[in-house]
């Protein structure tokens, strides 16, 4: 039975142990950070996702049912996590920030399976 959504939340690929880490570790450090659930027990059509856009890269909905992907989905839950974290999402919304978080961005999803916590199962090349 799939996970029913309920924004915000995050979206992300619970097959990674790159992605899980990093979710753990916004558990532990974000006061206001929302619900996580995999894409993979996710009830994605309840939001207009498909399993496609979820493995490509993370999304974020948030309390007003907006969809973000990527560096943009990191940006937001930053914002909505308030204190000192909104001031980062908000920076990331700065032109040159943008455009480098999403190289960042990017570049991180590309290789997360040669990051720490990540493992070969992280590996996107591997899945289409």
């Amino acid at each position: 039975m799939a996970t029913a959504l309920v924004p915000p939340t995050l979206i992300f690929d619970g097959d990674c142990a790159f992605c899980s880490s990093s979710v753990r570790a916004g558990k532990r450090w974000m006061r206001r950070m929302p619900a996580a659930v995999p894409y993979q027990t996710a009830d994605l059509s309840a939001v207009g996702l498909t399993e496609q856009q979820c493995s490509e890269s993370v999304r974020y909905v948030d309390a007003n049912g907006t969809l973000f992907a990527a560096h943009d989905a990191v940006g937001a839950l930053l914002r909505d996590a308030g204190r000192g974290w909104w001031l980062l999402g908000s920076l990331e919304r700065v032109p040159g920030i943008h455009w480098l978080s999403g190289v960042t961005y990017r570049w991180i999803a590309k290789n997360r399976y040669r990051l720490p916590g990540g493992t070969p199962a992280c590996n996107l090349s591997d899945r289409h």
